[in-house]
């Protein structure tokens, strides 16, 4: 039977008291939509407490996920980590572009090709992954295109900002700062594709 709006809820608040950095987040906060100096970091060994402690959480809100859903490519580790945790073998992912840059974005965002096909799991219970609710807007795409489909859908993320649309059901950290992930801290080693054909 699917968990009520209630329930997750106090899943958030419950989860909020396991984990200290929730509630006591160190450092000034900026204003929401502004870029500043101030960021957010993640290390990979904070990564791993990070995502260890949001698969905690799921589990004890007895949310037997079927199906761990990434969104590419910020949601590709947590949704691995998530699958690792909590014994699930049944990993999908799917590609949105939104974020060109710091605090750059298109105004809407897109699902790219190739989108999952979705059949024969009108009975699933689907637990999207990424790695932060911004602007929300991603995973309300991705939960949309979800509508219809499975069961139920529910949202893990290590960070959600206060501006988000999506009030995940599952979060490790709140903050309003821009958020510097291991993966993404440093420039990428190749030019994105099509990038030379431009230029020359």
């Amino acid at each position: 039977m699917p968990h009520s709006v209630a329930t997750a809820t106090l899943v958030r608040t419950r989860f909020a008291r396991t984990i200290p950095s929730l509630s006591a987040i160190e450092g000034p906060t900026a204003t929401v939509g502004r870029v500043t100096q101030e960021r957010e970091r993640l290390g990979w060994e904070q990564f791993g407490d990070a995502s260890r402690s949001l698969a905690q959480a799921i589990h004890d809100s007895d949310y037997d996920a079927d199906i761990v859903l990434a969104i590419a490519r910020g949601g590709l580790l947590v949704a691995g980590a998530l699958g690792y945790a909590l014994s699930i073998k049944n990993l999908y992912t799917m590609n949105v572009e939104y974020y060109t840059g710091i605090d750059q974005r298109l105004d809407v965002p897109m699902i790219l090709p190739p989108t999952p096909e979705l059949v024969d799991v009108a009975g699933a219970r689907v637990l999207i992954a990424d790695d932060v609710a911004d602007t929300g807007h991603t995973l309300a795409l991705v939960k949309e295109f979800c509508q219809g489909k499975v069961a139920e859908v529910r949202c893990a993320v290590l960070y959600e900002k206060p501006r988000s649309v999506v009030q995940c059901e599952y979060v490790w950290k709140s903050t309003d700062l821009w958020i510097e992930f291991p993966w993404s801290d440093k420039p990428p080693i190749a030019d994105p594709k099509g990038t030379a054909a431009r230029e020359a």
